[in-house]
């Protein structure tokens, strides 16, 4: 399964890959009305998304890894608007302030005594009709938690930004095995 994912995100990136004249050819004929192709469904949210999200916002993202795997909750209250929404991998949502939600972060995070992240691909998905920016993750997490207990999990993360800074949450879990 990792192979696949890493092959597809791979093939992904080379895809995306485009000189400046192909580029400015493929910005002018999305102006031109291409007919659409049947499909079974019409997205709810957008089906027009680029990868326009600068190399700034995504390394605040991957900070916020880096900052909760050595347990700095500090650095990432920095990288987190002042309202926060958060939809977690158990089902559980949170809207609020990002004062409430660290100290809910900081509760989790200190009844571990290591955390080890292994980031396997992420993708940059900005929505131009919409002006709605995010970085999508796929890692694998390894908790050691205080008692002794290790807990592993692959993870899909959608990680909205809003003016540089993480706005929106939503993470989905699958355990290892």
């Amino acid at each position: 399964m990792k192979k696949i994912l890493v092959s597809i995100c791979a093939l992904a990136f080379l895809f995306s890959c485009n000189t400046k004249t192909e580029t400015k050819a493929a910005a002018a004929d999305t102006t031109a009305k291409k007919p659409m192709i049947d499909l079974p469904y019409t997205p709810s949210f957008s089906g027009n998304f680029t990868g326009d999200v600068s190399d700034a916002d995504l390394k605040m993202v991957l900070m916020t890894y880096k900052n909760w795997e050595a347990g700095n909750m500090s650095a990432l209250g920095d990288e987190l608007t002042d309202s926060v929404d958060v939809e977690f991998n158990t089902g559980d949502h949170f809207n609020g302030t990002k004062a409430d939600l660290l100290k809910r972060w900081s509760k989790t995070r200190d009844s571990l005594s290591s955390v080890s992240i292994s980031m396997e691909a992420w993708q940059r998905s900005y929505e131009p009709d919409k002006k709605d920016a995010a970085i999508l993750t796929w890692y694998k997490e390894i908790d050691t938690y205080k008692m002794g207990k290790v807990d592993s999990a692959y993870y899909h993360d959608i990680n909205g930004i809003k003016d540089g800074k993480l706005s929106f949450y939503s993470q989905y879990k699958r355990p290892a095995k």
